[in-house]
């Protein structure tokens, strides 16, 4: 569903000409880490709000339930025309993932069976935009991407993945790594080794990390335990509160603040936030290891460059929470 705006807003646009929305494109693993949702629920609020076109949620994760509970929180928050492709492979469950809890509880029309392949949905969006005008954001591991960048031209476009991407694609934010150096990072890793590095290797076009560090320093949650029982951020903290294996240990009955990975890319992507969240460190590119590391290299006149966070935590940790509540 797009985002009805005020005549005014129409009219300004057409005499001045220089009203657009950012166009993004999100790239998850939903349903493991509430990041995740935390994320998407601060881009459903973007797109109401009319300060993003969110053309497409992609999905890494074939758990069974993952791209349901996708559409069920869109769907949720008055969007559920936004097209949510899946990295095709048999599917699976793992019942500590929060995606069933959402599915099993919210309305949804997308399934495993259903969902579109990745691939040719990216395919497809890519070759109806315009130049330079799209902004990625992943906040998984990077197979989708890869098979992007190894896909052959087609009914949509006589370009192959890579000249595709590098035409449409403005800047890429990759929410994963550590910096400026790490042994093993799961988003980087995502038990496909060499995927990070290969992505790296065989993209020039401008690329934004917002390394573990920056969200593992910024911790939310909580305040979703005031929320009614119904709602897509109680459902699924709560269950990813009380049965991930790296949480569990923790539950007492209620949500527990977790770490904001992904919800630091969509805000940078969104809002930048340069000078007032963080600094960027540039002269340097990610080099990325088969194993899930990575170091940064200086190199003069690079197209890499990482985060740096700037802003008090604790008032970071609240605004945060107002842009996933969409109090903003």
């Amino acid at each position: 569903m797009k985002t009805s705006f005020p005549l005014c807003v129409f009219v300004l646009f057409w005499v001045t000409g220089t009203f657009s929305q950012t166009k993004i494109i999100f790239d998850t693993d939903f349903g493991g880490d509430a990041d995740d949702l935390g994320a998407l629920a601060m881009l459903n609020h973007f797109q109401n709000k009319g300060e993003i076109d969110l053309l497409a949620v992609m999905c890494w994760n074939v758990e069974k339930y993952a791209v349901s509970a996708i559409d069920a929180v869109n769907t949720y928050y008055g969007n559920p025309d936004i097209p949510i492709g899946l990295r095709k492979d048999n599917p699976h469950e793992t019942p500590w993932n929060h995606s069933k809890v959402i599915a099993d509880n919210l309305e949804h029309d997308v399934t495993h069976n259903n969902a579109p392949e990745a691939t040719a949905l990216y395919r497809e969006l890519l070759s109806a935009s315009e130049d330079q005008s799209i902004i990625l954001i992943t906040v998984g591991p990077l197979m989708n991407i890869r098979k992007l960048i190894d896909s052959k031209p087609d009914a949509f476009s006589p370009l192959d993945g890579s000249e595709l991407i590098h035409a449409k694609v403005k800047e890429f934010v990759i929410m994963g790594g550590n910096f400026p150096t790490s042994k093993d990072e799961w988003n980087f890793n995502g038990d496909m080794p060499g995927i990070t590095k290969y992505v790296l290797e065989n993209l020039t076009l401008p690329i934004t990390f917002s390394g573990a560090e920056l969200g593992s320093a910024i911790k939310t949650g909580e305040v979703f335990n005031d929320l009614p029982k119904d709602t897509p951020l109680y459902l699924g903290f709560f269950h990813f509160s009380k049965h991930a294996p790296w949480m569990n240990h923790l539950f007492k009955g209620k949500i527990i603040d977790n770490a904001t990975f992904d919800q630091t890319a969509v805000l940078y992507a969104v809002r930048n936030g340069l000078g007032n969240y963080w600094h960027k460190v540039s002269d340097g590119i990610c080099v990325a290891d088969d194993t899930g590391g990575n170091i940064w290299k200086s190199v003069t006149n690079s197209n890499h460059s990482y985060l740096v966070l700037d802003k008090d935590i604790p008032q970071m940790e609240k605004e945060l929470e107002a842009f996933m509540l969409g109090d903003f």
